[in-house]
């Protein structure tokens, strides 16, 4: 990279390149030296050197290759990038090994960005054409890729680990800009992305079955093999992450997946995609697909999709998976939660009071495992509300970019109304306000548009309440007094979720006797929300089922065939 000014270097000819455009100027093909972002024109600076002395940096006699492409993405723009600047033209879609741009755009919704409201994209769901045209595409990759060995899909799976590390500050602060979420979250999400493709590159070469000897020499053996097309229907709190959630163990099985992000944050996955082609994945071994329910009822129905992986609400789970059940695909459900936090009298008080925090407040309160029934034992309850507010009321609001913010915007305006309803009911039900539930307004003028609110502790709440029942999906907490261990442990489980739940107490023989009685999915003792990718992620009841991340997430992404091999001769019995 060159560091001087490109317009005060007089022997060398100088012009803008936009998506891949023909490299001559006045005729003539030039010589790609170097490539430098100019932030100030928000375009790529070509510097061309005529000499035959460099020619050994020509990168094509005839456009620009395709990888080099591929690098200089809308990541570059994010180093200058701030909070209502971004506007994003490229298209969302992914297959073939290229984005592809839709065939129609008719359809075209926007896409908002949830810190000030602005328009930040278009959304063109894809129609019956497109969507054969990315399984198709799919399908020729696995057929490829499952060929591989699998140390040789693993040292392509660590490449695209090592480009995410490097680059992720950059997907960070994307992915912050469509979600929401403050950009401190979102660097976690990122190293979570890349540690589970990491985590899976290691089991691939692993994969294996097994030998059974048999009477008279015979023998019998088993094959861990891939599913085929996969297809990953993501949400909108983890866009990245659960993108390399759904893919890394799949890739790693030797299948390939086509991904339908949320309508609502279509940006990050194809960045994604394009990372893996970097890595040096088949083209169409992962692609992106946008829309929204038709776009994804179109991916269940098709005969060559071999199993729908689907993170999201209870109501479109149940639809997935009885549109799956019509070609017996098979089917891994990530679904809701209203997980109870039991906080014992002989806790460790600061410690529950963050854990309480930890388990309601991340990514502004939309997080589906996240304990928004906080059960606190009475003797207790005085001090930790006192605690939990006054902690509550210190969380910074505002920016999601700046470092010092903590609770960025939700989603959409829609959820921002629908949580400020729930705020509203809990209180015509008796619940009491402690703090928060309102909309929040920071002070810099280019957020005022923003769906912001202030983070919420409901007391004086009755199991019966709505708030108590329903999943909110917001930052609104909602603490219960209980007295015995008995009593709150049958409380805890009377709810059609199961996802996770969470314990904090001294007592170890608690701890672990609660643990074993929780009808969920999770049982964090004296923390919550801690989600390393080597432990399995899942839920019980209407909470789903399958799992994501952990060695037996392996099973979920593979079938077994089973090879008896006679030695002898055959018995005749007719």
């Amino acid at each position: 990279m060159l560091q001087n000014d490109p317009r005060s270097i007089a022997d060398e000819a100088i012009f803008c390149i936009r998506r891949g455009d023909v490299c001559v100027l006045t005729g003539s093909l030039y010589i790609l030296n170097s490539i430098e972002y100019y932030q100030k024109h928000n375009c790529w600076i070509i510097l061309t050197i005529i000499n035959n002395q460099m020619k050994h940096s020509i990168l094509s006699s005839l456009s620009l290759s395709r990888s080099l492409k591929m690098a200089q993405s809308v990541l570059d723009t994010m180093p200058g990038a701030a909070t209502g600047t971004v506007l994003l033209t490229d298209p969302l879609n992914f297959w073939d090994g290229k984005r592809v741009k839709p065939r129609q755009e008719k359809n075209a919704e926007p896409v908002f960005e949830p810190a000030t409201g602005r328009v930040l994209c278009q959304m063109v769901p894809c129609g019956a054409e497109e969507v054969e045209e990315a399984i198709e595409s799919a399908h020729a990759a696995y057929l490829k890729w499952s060929k591989m060995a699998g140390m040789e899909r693993a040292r392509v799976m660590l490449e695209a680990a090592r480009i995410i590390r490097e680059r992720r500050e950059k997907i960070a602060k994307l992915e912050t800009i469509n979600n929401g979420k403050s950009i401190t979250e979102t660097l976690v999400d990122i190293d979570i992305s890349w540690q589970t493709i990491e985590y899976y590159a290691g089991l691939a070469g692993t994969l294996a079955g097994q030998h059974v000897q048999l009477p008279g020499g015979s023998f019998a053996y088993t094959r861990r093999e891939p599913l085929g097309v996969c297809v990953g229907i993501g949400a909108f709190n983890y866009p990245f992450q659960i993108a390399a959630w759904k893919s890394a163990p799949a890739m790693a099985c030797g299948n390939a997946i086509v991904f339908k992000p949320s309508p609502m944050t279509p940006v990050t996955a194809v960045v994604l995609a394009e990372i893996y082609k970097e890595a040096g994945v088949p083209d169409g071994l992962f692609c992106v697909v946008q829309g929204g329910a038709d776009t994804g009822t179109l991916l269940c129905h098709h005969p060559k999709v071999a199993k729908v992986s689907f993170t999201g609400s209870v109501a479109t789970g149940k639809k997935v998976m009885e549109m799956s059940a019509k070609g017996v695909k098979q089917v891994t459900l990530e679904l809701g939660g209203k997980s109870p936090l039991l906080i014992f009298k002989d806790c460790e008080l600061e410690n529950a009071v963050k854990g309480a925090l930890m388990a309601n407040f991340l990514t502004q309160g939309q997080v589906c495992c996240n304990g928004t029934r906080v059960y606190v034992q009475r003797e207790i309850m005085p001090q930790f509300l006192e605690e939990v507010v006054k902690r509550t009321k210190a969380i910074s609001v505002g920016d999601p970019l700046l470092d010092g913010t903590r609770m960025g915007a939700l989603i959409s305006k829609p959820q921002l109304e629908k949580v400020l309803g729930f705020v509203n009911q809990a209180k015509k039900e008796g619940a009491k306000v402690l703090c928060g539930g309102e909309p929040f307004v920071p002070s810099d003028p280019k957020l005022k548009g923003g769906y912001f609110m202030s983070p919420c502790v409901l007391d004086n709440c009755r199991d019966d309440m709505t708030c108590v029942k329903e999943e909110i999906f917001g930052p609104v907490m909602s603490v219960l007094p209980f007295d015995t261990e008995e009593e709150v442990i049958q409380r805890a489980n009377n709810t059609t979720f199961g996802l996770a739940s969470g314990v904090f107490t001294r007592d170890i023989s608690r701890a672990h006797r609660v643990a074993e009685k929780m009808e969920a999915g999770t049982c964090f003792i004296n923390n919550y929300n801690i989600s390393p990718v080597e432990v399995p992620f899942g839920g019980y009841k209407m909470s789903g089922f399958g799992r994501e991340n952990g060695q037996v997430t392996i099973e979920y992404y593979s079938q077994l065939k089973t090879v008896v091999v006679e030695m002898g001769d055959v018995d005749n019995y007719f």
